[in-house]
């Protein structure tokens, strides 16, 4: 059975952990919740979609305001676990993100993409998002 809710509380969060692993290697367990509760104080917040009591796909997003874009909701994170990639539940997500920036009233919903992640591509063009921009960063060690 699918279920999609809100990770709050450190439980909910840690159960998410191996998903978001997938998409973001660098993350230890020990580091995981308390860097999302630092995060959640920020407004950042996490839908998680668990299949038989399983979390299997994620999105983690924050509502924000940019001079660029007006109100959005910005996906900061999208994975699913890879031996269930293909079933539609980063789309269903996508969808949840999408209809409750729509709800609200908002300008958008937007977020980066790595080069190589041509099926994250493919699901996010079927969804309607565009490519609008290069993302530029320097990172410092």
């Amino acid at each position: 059975m699918i279920n999609i809710y809100e990770a709050k509380t450190e439980d909910e969060i840690a159960n998410c952990f191996s998903v978001f692993k997938a998409l973001r290697p660098h993350l230890t367990v020990e580091n995981f919740v308390p860097q999302v509760k630092r995060q959640q104080a920020q407004g950042y917040k996490i839908l998680a979609l668990s299949d038989n009591g399983i979390v299997q796909s994620i999105i983690g997003y924050r509502q924000s305001e940019f001079l660029a874009w007006g109100e959005i909701i910005y996906i900061d994170d999208l994975s699913t676990a890879e031996e269930v990639r293909g079933k539609g539940y980063a789309g269903k997500l996508l969808d949840q993100i999408i209809n409750k920036a729509k709800s609200l009233g908002l300008q958008g919903v937007h977020l980066d993409t790595g080069y190589a992640r041509h099926f994250a591509h493919r699901l996010y063009l079927n969804k309607g998002l565009n490519f609008s921009s290069h993302h530029l960063s320097i990172t410092f060690s």
